[in-house]
């Protein structure tokens, strides 16, 4: 059986969270709308299937744990440097 795409939105806010917080999580249909907001609203998507995984695990509004910070900031820096890359 072919497994579901899943879809994870994170949020951070320097001023406010510890952590980036998970905002959104879904899979199958909820998981292409995720999407298609991100990308209707200029946000910067990266696949990973085993974070997505781990972080599916998390509820909504829920900071991630200190165990995937090194991943997700591994991401971060490849998505600021994709967007940078990208204005030039």
């Amino acid at each position: 059986m072919k497994e579901r795409k899943k879809a994870i939105a994170l949020r951070y806010q320097q001023d406010r969270d510890q952590a980036p917080r998970v905002v959104a999580a879904g899979a199958g249909y909820l998981a292409e709308k995720i999407l298609e907001i991100a990308h209707k609203n200029g946000i910067s998507v990266r696949e990973d299937s085993v974070l997505a995984e781990a972080l599916s695990l998390l509820e909504p509004g829920s900071e991630i744990p200190e165990e995937l910070y090194l991943a997700v900031a591994q991401i971060l820096v490849e998505i600021i440097n994709a967007d940078r890359k990208q204005k030039k």
